[in-house]
């Protein structure tokens, strides 16, 4: 399913505008083209250094591909601890997302939440852009706003760099498989030129201009989180009808390959958390709201998920939506004596 949507949103592009002003939009652009013929050379492990800021479930996985293609590679989390596993394989660890920057000609981001991002990319004292040298590239691989994405992108132009939003879909497994799907906005030149990068963690689609690669991932989450509501609404009916299985037929989808062994074996972990994916779709209402959408199901979903945070749960994976059904039904898909 995944797929098909990245092709319907790479045929049609989000015709909305994006919410920078017109000029600032274009400052950026024009300035980006001047930053990417400063360096312009191919990038390879010989002639690119990498930094990469935020080695969570994900990251840690993203970079390491980064690494193992032989790229010198910088790391930088908030808990150093979680860098650990990089660093023994031989990359350096810088103490802020600026020293990180300044050790690199490509930084990716790949934090939590878009304040993790505006700090991370902007703060002027230890922000990844007041760091990077003119020329240098910086690729943020959260899920975040895309008018977020529109500033970094204005702003990296001004500093004579270059910024790209690139969020990404598959979760842990695709983050280990190297099988993620790369949502790419900004200037398509800058986006071809990461192509060998891009390619070592996943397959991009570009698909716009600044802040377009995130509304191509929102409409990715929009359409997760419905599927996700329908997996486990159909999965507590075969429970309580004494069925088997729903996996074959029209019932199947990636999101039950994915999940439905999880949720039957009450494997909560994270591949991606509810927190985070509550966030998305806050940004999903956020932005529905502003282009005068009406999306029950989408609604619905970020309820469901707003309630397992209620109940502590934001810590789970998205499959833990199963908790939220499940109360509403008081019942349990556990097997007994389990």
């Amino acid at each position: 399913m995944l797929a098909g949507i990245s092709r319907f949103l790479t045929r049609r592009r989000p015709p909305f505008p994006l919410a920078a002003t017109a000029s600032a939009a274009a400052a950026a652009m024009s300035l980006s083209s001047t930053a990417g013929n400063v360096s312009a050379r191919p990038i390879s492990p010989d002639t690119t250094r990498v930094a990469w800021v935020g080695t969570g479930v994900m990251g840690q996985s993203m970079a390491g591909h980064l690494l193992s293609a032989g790229y010198a590679l910088t790391v930088f989390n908030r808990t150093a601890s979680k860098t650990q596993g990089l660093v023994s394989r031989g990359a350096s660890l810088a103490d802020s997302p600026r020293a990180a920057a300044a050790a690199a000609d490509v930084i990716f981001l790949m934090v939590g939440f878009p304040s993790d991002v505006r700090s991370t990319a902007l703060d002027p004292s230890t922000g990844a852009l007041s760091g990077l040298a003119p020329g240098g590239i910086l690729v943020d691989m959260t899920t975040s706003d895309p008018t977020l994405a529109a500033e970094i992108a204005a702003a990296a132009a001004a500093a004579g760099c270059s910024a790209v939003d690139a969020p990404v879909s598959g979760g842990d497994r695709g983050a280990r498989n190297a099988a993620l799907s790369i949502f790419a906005g900004g200037e398509a030149a800058v986006v071809d030129r990461l192509a060998p990068l891009f390619k070592l963690v996943g397959n991009a689609l570009y698909m716009g201009g600044p802040g377009a690669g995130q509304r191509a991932k929102l409409g990715n989450q929009i359409a997760i989180a419905s599927t996700m509501v329908g997996l486990v609404e159909g999965m507590v009916y075969a429970h309580k009808a004494g069925l088997e299985a729903i996996s074959t037929g029209a019932a199947g989808s990636k999101s039950l390959e994915l999940y439905g062994k999880r949720i039957l074996d009450r494997d909560m972990a994270a591949g991606f958390y509810v927190r985070h994916f509550v966030k998305d779709l806050g940004i999903c209402l956020s932005e529905c709201q502003a282009m005068g959408l009406s999306l029950p199901g989408l609604a619905l979903a970020q309820q469901l998920y707003v309630s397992l945070m209620a109940h502590g749960e934001g810590g789970l994976g998205t499959q833990a939506i199963i908790l939220a059904v499940e109360r509403l039904n008081n019942t349990s898909l556990e097997k007994k004596g389990e």
